[in-house]
C-alpha cells in the first residue's frame, strides 16, 4: 500500500492514541478534514495491507486495581501449541498470549499475559492454565512486572 497525505494525517492524529470521545473516529475525521466513514474506510484500508497491525486499548492495569501482572511461560508441545494457544487466548484473565520459538536455555514457546489484584489470584489462575494445558506442558513459569514499560502506537519516521 501505497500512503497519501491523508493516510499520513490520519496516523499522525492517532498516533498519541483515539481521542475519548462517544465517536473518536470522527472526532478524527474533523480535526483532518475526512467523514468519519473516510477515517474508518481508510484506516481499515491500512490494516488490510499491515500498514497498521492492529487497533487495540492499552490499559493502565495498576490503575484498575490490577497489581499483580505475570507473564506466564509455558513449555508446551509443538504439535499441540497452536491448538492449547488459542484456548488459553480465550481465557478471559488473559491480556494476550502468544507463540514464540524457543531459545537456547529458554525452552517456552508459549506465552500468556495473567492480572490479578494479588500474586494469590494469579497464581490460581496461572494452575487453572496448567489444568487446561495438561500432559501437553513439560515446565512453565511466570515472570512478573515491576513497572510499566512506555506503550505508544504507530509512529511516522521523523515524527514525535
Amino acid at each position: 500500500m501505497t500512503m497519501d497525505a491523508s493516510d499520513r494525517r490520519i496516523i499522525a492524529a492517532t498516533q498519541a492514541g483515539l481521542p475519548l470521545v462517544p465517536a473518536p473516529y470522527a472526532e478524527i475525521g474533523r480535526q483532518i478534514r475526512l467523514s468519519e466513514a473516510e477515517v474508518i474506510a481508510r484506516m481499515q484500508a491500512m490494516q488490510d495491507s499491515g500498514v497498521i497491525r492492529r487497533i487495540a486499548l492499552a490499559p493502565n492495569h495498576y490503575a484498575l486495581g490490577m497489581v499483580a501482572n505475570g507473564m506466564s511461560v509455558w513449555d508446551v508441545e509443538d504439535a499441540r501449541a497452536t491448538e492449547l494457544g488459542a484456548q488459553v487466548g480465550a481465557l478471559d484473565f488473559v491480556s494476550h498470549c502468544y507463540l514464540r520459538p524457543r531459545a537456547e536455555g529458554w525452552p517456552y514457546n508459549l506465552f500468556a499475559m495473567i492480572h490479578g489484584t494479588s500474586k494469590d489470584e494469579v497464581e490460581a489462575k496461572r494452575a487453572e492454565i496448567a489444568t487446561l494445558l495438561g500432559s501437553a506442558c513439560r515446565s512453565n513459569d511466570i515472570l512478573y512486572s515491576t513497572r510499566i514499560l512506555k506503550k505508544t502506537g504507530l509512529r511516522i519516521r521523523g515524527e514525535a
